[in-house]
């Protein structure tokens, strides 16, 4: 088999590689495709070495079971899970058929890094509920999305950032990376990754899970935040820019959550009991109608249609689908940028009465918020922890708006 052909079963067969560990040992772990002459590479010599020998099958698009494949990986690591032990160095797992093979190296979190097991009802260092978990964020690049993967980052996560502003997010990766000297001290990958998508493109999709497949060996949460408002007047909007928002908050949230759900259910036959999350940023405007803005209020809406249609479809492969709906984010660029944002905007066009200055309009909107201030990416983090942290809970609309929006 050829280089092209390895990397795509192992981007099959990452996720099921993966939830055999997350499977034995209930914490996550980052499991990556190599060749198999880079399994010998750094450390090697004090890793545990895994071989499985699988049908050939295995390495073929055509013919692949799915299910059949995880029954017989179960069986080989229960077979072979007794070389594994001291596992700080982590270890490399190699499935050979009679004419092709496949190697893995499998890294595992510090223990010191996860959450006290020994006190789960205990609401302090939410934040750990993601460490060492691997997340995937779109629009990763800027706004909430940066705000988002900051968070995680410095939560212990491992993260995508998901962006078509690829060169932003190749730069937020480095600078979050820098922080993170120790990870490659120790070998560790990341924790940050940059990766191109079109989240309104099923190819670029698709490709995107697989590359995340292939660099981790699979997800634990999916945060569906890229997005785009242009507002205008239902008696003066054109179809082009209803499309447009349409296409980025509804079809988008589709395309990512259809792939996304498929490298989550293939990690689920072979860790069953292992939750994983798909998290929807939707906004307050998907819980109230927005005057002269029905493009985007309508596309949220609906978001909030699929987030409750799919959680009862997902959670049979224990993938929890929830949404989170943030106020308005006034520090951001959609409403702070100097030349575009919408403070600008609505000074310009006479929408705030008697406005003379952006702080004016701001003030105006602040006013609308019982407490008296935008959403921040502090308020929206505390909302992930709590939506990954809460296993009896699927389906759900979370309002983080300050009081601005309540539930009814």
């Amino acid at each position: 088999m050829n280089s092209e052909s390895i990397r795509k079963a192992g981007a099959r067969l990452a996720p099921l590689a993966r939830g055999l560990f997350l499977n034995e040992y209930s914490v996550p772990v980052v499991v990556s495709v190599r060749e198999p002459d880079e399994s010998a590479g750094s450390g090697a010599g004090n890793r545990a070495r895994l071989l499985f020998a699988v049908p050939e099958w295995f390495f073929e698009d055509e013919g692949f079971d799915e299910k059949c494949a995880a029954a017989i990986l179960a069986e080989e690591f229960s077979r072979e899970k007794h070389k594994i032990g001291n596992t700080e160095s982590g270890l490399s797992l190699v499935l050979e058929g009679n004419s092709a093979s496949l190697s893995f190296q499998v890294w595992f979190p510090e223990s010191d890094a996860l959450p006290n097991q020994a006190n789960p009802n205990s609401a302090s260092g939410r934040e750990k509920v993601v460490a060492g978990k691997v997340a995937v964020v779109t629009g990763g690049a800027q706004g909430f999305g940066e705000e988002i993967v900051r968070g995680l980052a410095a939560s212990g996560a491992y993260v995508f950032i998901a962006d078509m502003n690829l060169d932003g997010a190749t730069k937020l990766a480095y600078a979050i990376n820098s922080e993170h000297q120790t990870h490659r001290d120790k070998g560790l990958p990341g924790p940050a990754f940059p990766i191109a998508v079109n989240v309104t493109d099923e190819a670029s999709v698709a490709a995107m899970f697989r590359a995340i497949a292939d660099q981790t060996g699979g997800l634990d949460l999916i945060v569906s935040n890229a997005g785009v408002l242009k507002a205008g007047s239902v008696l003066e909007q054109d179809e082009k820019s209803f499309r447009f928002v349409t296409d980025v908050n509804y079809l988008g949230f589709f395309l990512i959550a259809k792939h996304g759900g498929q490298l989550l259910r293939r990690q689920y036959r072979t860790a069953p009991r292992w939750m994983t999350d798909i998290i929807q940023i939707n906004s307050k405007s998907g819980l109230e109608g927005s005057n002269k803005n029905g493009a985007y209020a309508g596309s949220k809406f609906g978001g909030i249609g699929l987030v409750q249609s799919y959680a009862l479809e997902l959670i049979e492969y224990s993938i929890k689908v929830n949404a989170i709906c943030p106020g308005n984010f006034f520090d951001g660029p959609l409403w702070s940028d100097p030349k575009n944002g919408l403070f600008v905007q609505y000074l310009n066009s006479g929408k705030v009465p008697g406005a003379a200055s952006i702080a004016d309009v701001r003030a105006f909107y602040e006013a609308k918020v019982p407490m008296k201030r935008g959403t921040s990416g502090k308020d929206v983090m505390r909302a992930l922890y709590y939506l990954v942290e809460q296993e009896y809970e699927t389906g759900q609309a979370l309002p983080v708006t300050g009081g601005q929006v309540m539930l009814r």
